[in-house]
């Protein structure tokens, strides 16, 4: 009998995280990031929900100014190394219980009507998974760069942030 509620544990446990998962990545985003993580969800989501310190996790912003709260309604300014180019974004999610929060990129981008992500998901066993959506309308022609550039520099960037959050979060775990 012990056997059995074990196994259907087990399987309510697998169905639960299967349903996490799915919910997070959003069936209608043009672009999805995750990376699975060997930290818990809570010290990953500690560094990540910093949201007015992502310039100490990426070599592409020098620079970042908030304004408003730490919350929906928060607006960061990100400037690039080289002083002259910029974007800006909104807040317009922020879900402390859940580990998420998304954010508009209304200036600075190649692309129309932008809508950003993250999620950091609970694994269990002190794992975790960081999972990174875009929405967005219409990437707009431009002689800088294609749409294939533009997610290359985008890729690129993900991983080295979010290697650098969790080079952090494990840090923090420590202590």
């Amino acid at each position: 009998m012990n056997i059995r509620k074990s196994i259907f544990t087990l399987a309510l446990a697998i169905a639960g995280l299967i349903s996490n998962q799915v919910n997070a990545q959003s069936a209608d985003a043009n672009k999805t990031y995750t990376r699975v993580v060997d930290a818990s969800a809570d010290a990953v989501w500690t560094v990540l929900r910093k949201m007015d310190e992502i310039q100490n996790y990426s070599q592409t912003i020098a620079r970042l100014d908030w304004k408003g709260p730490k919350d929906v309604g928060g607006q960061r300014v990100c400037y690039s190394p080289d002083g002259k180019g910029f974007f800006k974004e909104n807040i317009v999610d922020y879900n402390d219980t859940n580990r998420t929060y998304s954010y508009s990129v209304v200036e600075g981008v190649p692309i129309k009507g932008m809508v950003n992500t993250w999620n950091v998901l609970d694994l269990g066993y002190n794992k975790s998974m960081v999972v990174w959506t875009t929405k967005f309308e219409k990437f707009m022609d431009n002689p800088q760069m294609t749409k294939d550039q533009f997610f290359g520099f985008i890729d690129q960037t993900l991983d080295e942030m979010v290697g650098n959050v969790i080079a952090e979060a494990k840090m923090g775990a420590k202590m």
